[in-house]
């Protein structure tokens, strides 16, 4: 079965990479999914968040099944047309569920041959998001215990 893992990436965290490796066990091929939302202001390029994410999976040995492609529009109709079978989705507290029951129940409604996979975040990453990094980052803390060695200088030169 083929998945794919939607989201902004901007950055990729250890908790990110957490789900990434767990979801690529149980896939024949995962495709890490970087969204392209133009409401949305990143701190990065897609194509810079995509060479953050090779970056990192090839700092951890990522499996073989793995790869990394940017996509826009209805991530339903992106996993369709990847021939995606599954979407997977992190979930780190109650109000990420909230949110992503939306996601999944809409997604169904457009193609209810696609299904969504949540994965509990582990306690040591329940509380971290890409917001969080940019946060302490803009801050000049230390980020070291949340997002990949191979990213955090990167990230913290945009600050």
């Amino acid at each position: 079965m083929k998945a794919c893992y939607p989201g902004t990436f901007d950055p990729i965290t250890k908790g990110h990479l957490d789900i990434i490796e767990r979801s690529a066990k149980l896939v024949d091929e995962l495709v890490v999914l970087i969204m392209v939302n133009p409401r949305k202001t990143c701190l990065f390029t897609a194509e810079e968040r995509k060479k953050m994410i090779e970056d990192c999976l090839c700092e951890v040995g990522s499996p073989a099944n793995v790869r990394v492609e940017i996509g826009s529009g209805l991530t339903v109709e992106y996993a369709r047309a990847l021939g995606c079978r599954q979407i997977v989705r992190g979930i780190r507290a109650v109000t990420d569920y909230e949110y992503e029951l939306q996601q999944a129940t809409a997604n169904m409604m457009i193609d209810e041959s696609i299904e969504t996979t949540f994965f509990i975040a582990k306690p040591e990453f329940s509380f971290l998001s890409s917001s969080v990094v940019k946060e302490i980052a803009s801050n000049h803390g230390d980020i070291s215990r949340m997002v990949p060695a191979a990213i955090c200088e990167e990230v913290l030169r945009k600050y």
